[in-house]
């Protein structure tokens, strides 16, 4: 009894952290697009690099549907 309510505490949190993984990764596109058009092309492009990994992981859908955005 106890067991089965520390494995549903934590699969909540890990849950919550893929749904917030996914937001983070999409903000980082946004924002890796933006630094883009700013002009500084190095970092723009690693930001993109690094949240589509992200995305890839926890998944594009994830975190709109858990947080209902």
């Amino acid at each position: 009894m106890i067991f089965a309510e520390y494995f549903t505490k934590v699969s909540e949190g890990i849950e919550f952290l893929i749904a917030l993984g996914s937001v983070i990764g999409l903000l980082g596109l946004l924002m890796g697009f933006v630094i883009l058009l700013a002009g500084y092309r190095e970092k723009g492009v690693k930001i993109i690099i690094i949240s589509f990994i992200i995305v890839a992981i926890c998944g594009l859908h994830t975190g709109t549907k858990y947080f209902r955005i």
